[in-house]
């Protein structure tokens, strides 16, 4: 298994955040499922997904070829069958593709979906972790959470945890990384493990309830109240009430206000005493806006608040109501609660919306993106174009 290529399955069913990157780059736990797969192996890995990012993502191919599907998260038991798989063999489960070994030409036909019919089905016998669900993401983050802190901390020792911290369970489950810095918190470890990762900060007065995945460089603030399992990507700062909600990386929420059961994607920001519900008042099963079908889709969910694609925004005060989706580049601002469903490149609330302007749109990520040291390149452009053009559909409030 030397070349191994993870490829994208229901890249739809994981939109607005796969608009803007590969299922393998989502966050689930503390790592993105590339990198758990990176960890795993102990080598790089590249990845097959939709042709307009495959230059910010492209695919390395060998003469012989490792093809993961990326909805799996690995484990010892999975790896090992899928190392003593035979070439031109596809491990199955169910009718589900989850892993094949063949030749460049044969990749290229699977990835065109023209697998040749001498390509055998063996049925899988492993257990593992899979989403397939952008609710997922929240839902599953517990138990991916605890398998990537196993994975990181195994054999190794944590930094010194201040004294002026409390810690409610077993100790052994707090970790930090170099540079992490944690006083005056409550710990309580009692339901899951919680992370610091390099140069986090958990700032004074916060009351943490695991798990906790508080990725390099991410900043949880005074009296914050966090309840898990939730994910904080690198760079995020969070403040306020949340709960069971994943921060793909690079956004804020660095005020008062609940988040719960969400997941919000990279350079979003939430104004002050944003709440989103995730509960609705007559506590049925929700429905969520389905990218692939084109309407809300029924679901088995009692608990959903926020998803929130790449680079959008919300004002003070702004309220969401239970299972809002919000796509890429949208500015929610304004009194009342806005739909359910907000496209990508919008602008408004819930008095009506209007086209968020490309150029305006890319402006603003470039201003926030160098704020982190980060460039938003050529290749960014083009992507966040792309999605515009083909979000055209949605922008229709006549």
């Amino acid at each position: 298994m030397k070349n191994v290529i993870l490829f994208d399955d229901r890249h739809e069913s994981f939109k607005p955040l796969t608009w803007t990157r590969p299922v393998s780059e989502l966050r689930i736990g503390i790592l993105t499922i590339k990198e758990k797969w990176e960890k795993s192996l102990g080598f790089t890995v590249s990845c097959q997904t939709e042709a307009y990012l495959s230059d910010k993502y492209p695919i390395q191919y060998a003469a012989q070829n490792c093809l993961i599907n990326a909805t799996v998260l690995p484990n010892p038991e999975l790896i090992k069958e899928i190392e003593n798989l035979p070439p031109n063999r596809v491990l199955v489960k169910g009718e589900v593709a989850i892993a094949l070994k063949v030749s460049e030409e044969h990749s290229k036909q699977f990835f065109a979906q023209q697998l040749p019919t001498h390509i055998k089905p063996i049925e899988t016998d492993s257990e593992f972790l899979q989403i397939q669900h952008v609710w997922d993401l929240f839902q599953k983050n517990g138990a991916a959470l605890a398998a990537d802190f196993e994975l990181l901390t195994a054999g190794r020792n944590s930094q010194p945890l201040s004294s002026t911290n409390r810690v409610i369970g077993d100790v052994n489950q707090v970790f930090l990384e170099e540079g992490a810095s944690v006083e005056c918190a409550v710990l309580n470890t009692t339901n899951g493990p919680i992370y610091v990762g390099k140069n986090a900060v958990i700032m004074e007065g916060a009351l943490v309830r695991g798990g906790l995945a508080l990725c390099e460089a991410a900043q949880l603030k005074m009296g914050a109240k966090i309840y898990g399992p939730s994910t904080l990507g690198p760079y995020c700062k969070v403040g306020g009430e949340l709960t069971n909600t994943v921060f793909l990386g690079y956004a804020n929420k660095g005020h008062d206000g609940y988040l719960g059961n969400s997941v919000i994607g990279e350079w979003c920001n939430l104004g002050a005493d944003t709440n989103s519900s995730n509960l609705k008042n007559n506590y049925t099963k929700v429905r969520v806006w389905d990218y692939g079908k084109q309407t809300f889709a029924k679901t088995d969910l009692q608990f959903c608040g926020l998803i929130m694609g790449d680079h959008s925004k919300a004002g003070i005060n702004t309220m969401f109501n239970t299972a809002t989706v919000v796509g890429v580049s949208a500015n929610v601002y304004g009194g009342g609660f806005p739909r359910t469903f907000i496209p990508s490149y919008t602008w408004g609330g819930s008095k009506g919306f209007m086209v968020y302007r490309l150029d305006k749109a890319l402006e603003t990520a470039k201003i926030v993106m160098k704020r982190r040291n980060r460039d938003l390149t050529e290749v960014d452009n083009a992507i966040l174009k792309y999605v515009f053009e083909q979000t055209q559909e949605y922008r229709n409030w006549d």
